[in-house]
């Protein structure tokens, strides 16, 4: 037998109770009981699913980070602004830390800029090895971290520049195998150097690839030096594979 008092909460009154309630009195009751238990019920439920939804992608969107070693930096940290980004938590990295005032309480602030510091540095932290942790100190704040990762990686890239340049440099084409492969390896060690921000120019890399060629292009090479424009490089390829095939 369902009550017909409010206290009751219930949407299934008898046709007989219906009547005894005028209906306004009906309308208010069900606004002030059922209504906002309804709504919460709702609300609680989508704020359920979301925590589930979140908590199946968080391992897939950490798992896109690459572990960092000494060749993947900028790709490293591309990844992890783009994941803390994502995952709105990238505040750390944005800005300075809020001072709190007794002017200014910004407390409800500082918890979120601290708990996104907390979260950027564990997901940097799991994404790089011991063997590198140990040359870098264990900062507390996640933006200084990421500086001083950055630092201790550029002193690797002078190393990758010098090593990578050198071995430009000292190609030589040896007439064995496909020409248009050996140029397009030239090309990609070229690309590697302007990641590094040394750009190496088109017209520069040409004059390299021509001076690493056999003596028996020779001609080629002096054909090209008096053509009157300059060549690309994929106007090169097309010359050195012609010239090849003769």
């Amino acid at each position: 037998m369902v009550s017909n008092t409010p206290n009751q909460h219930s949407l299934h009154l008898s046709p007989s109770e219906r009547r005894r309630r005028s209906q306004k009195e009906f309308r208010i009751w069900l606004r002030k009981t059922t209504i906002p238990k309804l709504y919460q019920r709702c609300i609680k439920g989508l704020h359920q699913r979301e925590r589930g939804f979140s908590a199946t992608n968080i391992s897939a969107q950490l798992n896109n980070i690459p572990l960092l070693n000494g060749t993947n930096f900028k790709v490293w940290k591309e990844a992890v602004e783009i994941i803390l980004g994502c995952m709105d938590l990238d505040l750390a990295l944005r800005m300075e830390k809020p001072i709190s005032t007794p002017e200014n309480l910004d407390e409800v602030k500082i918890e979120k800029w601290e708990r996104s510091n907390r979260m950027c540095l564990m997901i940097m932290k799991r994404s790089i090895p011991e063997a590198f942790r140990g040359s870098i100190s264990e900062g507390q704040i996640a933006r200084k971290f990421l500086e001083e990762i950055e630092q201790y990686f550029a002193k690797n890239e002078k190393a990758e520049t010098s090593s990578l340049l050198a071995k430009l440099i000292s190609m030589r084409y040896k007439g064995k195998g496909n020409i248009r492969e050996y140029i397009m390896e030239m090309s990609n060690l070229a690309s590697k150097l302007k990641s590094l921000k040394l750009e190496l120019g088109d017209d520069l890399l040409v004059h390299l690839v021509l001076i690493s060629l056999l003596a028996h292009f020779g001609q080629f090479k002096v054909s090209y030096n008096t053509h009157k424009d300059k060549w690309s490089l994929n106007e090169l390829i097309s010359h050195c594979v012609q010239e090849e095939e003769r």
